[in-house]
C-alpha cells in the first residue's frame, strides 16, 4: 500500500513533511551547485539534522541509503531531468524522465518519486513532455504502490525574469495544481503565492491531496521563517526547501529551526531564537 511509504514521509504527530531538496545537480546549472559541491558532506550534515526526507537523484541517492540505521530520512527520488533553468535558454527545451523510474526507486528503497509539471511562457512542448512523463509514471506508481509527488511550476517569461524565476500569480498556480491532482498526484509540491495569505486556496483546490510548499530562491532567514509560519497557518502539509537550507551558513541549524515551525507550531520569532550562525 502507498500508505506504508507515505508514513515514512509524514511526521507521526504533526502529519506534516519536511523534505530537503538536494537534487539540483541534475539540471546542469553551475549556480545550482552552491552548497552541494561535496554532496557527500551535505547529505551527512542533513542526515544528522534529521528532516523527514531528502530529495536526491539516482546517481546520488546511494549517499543517503548507505547511512546505517533505521532512523535516517526517507528518500524522495527525482525522476526527470530538464534544461529550463538557465539565464539564457537553449534553442530547444526538454524534460526527460529517467528509464524505469519506479523500478529504480524500489531498488533504492525510495519512499516517493517526484516529477515536474512545467508551465513556461511560449513553451507548450515542454508542458506536453511533462504530461507524457506523468502519464507513463502514474500507472507504474500505482502498480508498485509508490507515492507520486508532482511539482507544478509556473515560470515567468525568461525575457522578463532573466533566468529561473517562478510566477507566484494565484490565478496561474491554481489550474496547474489542479491539473496535477487530476493527473493522479499523491502529493503536490507547489510554489508559494505572491500573497501567502491566499495560499489556503491552493490547499483547497488540491482537495484531499497534501500540498508541500517549495522554498524557491534564496531568501533572508527572517523572510523564510516568517513565510513558513504563514504557509503552515494556511493549511500547507509541509515544505520542500533546497537552497534556503544547503546554501545557509548553518544548514543543520536551519533545518532544525524550520522543523519546529512545521512540526511543533513554533512562530518565526520563537524559531529564530534557536538559530545560531555557526556552520
Amino acid at each position: 500500500m502507498k500508505e506504508a511509504r507515505l508514513n515514512r514521509l509524514f511526521h507521526p504527530r504533526s502529519h506534516r513533511c519536511f523534505d530537503v531538496a538536494v537534487d539540483h545537480g541534475f539540471f546542469n546549472e553551475r549556480s545550482f551547485l552552491a552548497g552541494i559541491e561535496s554532496l557527500d558532506r551535505a547529505v551527512k550534515t542533513l542526515v544528522a539534522a534529521a528532516p523527514d526526507a531528502i530529495q536526491l537523484t539516482v546517481g546520488q541517492a546511494p549517499l543517503l541509503q548507505a547511512v546505517p540505521g533505521k532512523q535516517k530520512p526517507a528518500l524522495v527520488l527525482r525522476t526527470d531531468v530538464a534544461n529550463v533553468y538557465g539565464s539564457a535558454l537553449p534553442r530547444t527545451l526538454f524534460s526527460r524522465m529517467i528509464a524505469q523510474p519506479v523500478e529504480q526507486a524500489l531498488r533504492l528503497d525510495a519512499a516517493c518519486v517526484v516529477v515536474n509539471l512545467f508551465q513556461i511562457p511560449d513553451q507548450p512542448e515542454v508542458t506536453d513532455q511533462c504530461i507524457q512523463n506523468i502519464c507513463r509514471l502514474k500507472p507504474e506508481c500505482d502498480r508498485y504502490a509508490m507515492p507520486l509527488m508532482i511539482e507544478p511550476l509556473v515560470f515567468r517569461s525568461n525575457e522578463v525574469a532573466g533566468g529561473y524565476m517562478v510566477d507566484g500569480d494565484l490565478d496561474k498556480i491554481l489550474p496547474l495544481v489542479r491539473q496535477a491532482v487530476e493527473l493522479g498526484a499523491d502529493i503536490i509540491k507547489a510554489d508559494p503565492t505572491d500573497d501567502t495569505g491566499v495560499y489556503h486556496r491552493v490547499v483547497e483546490i488540491s482537495g484531499r491531496i497534501p500540498v508541500l510548499v517549495r522554498g524557491g530562491g534564496r531568501a533572508s532567514d527572517q523572510e523564510i521563517l516568517s513565510r513558513t509560519e504563514r504557509l503552515m497557518k494556511q493549511g500547507a502539509a509541509g515544505i520542500v526547501y533546497g537552497r534556503n537550507i544547503i546554501q545557509h551558513q548553518n544548514p543543520a541549524g536551519m533545518t532544525r529551526v524550520l522543523m519546529t515551525i512545521v512540526h511543533e507550531g513554533a512562530t518565526a520569532a520563537e524559531a529564530a531564537k534557536n538559530l545560531s550562525p555557526g556552520a
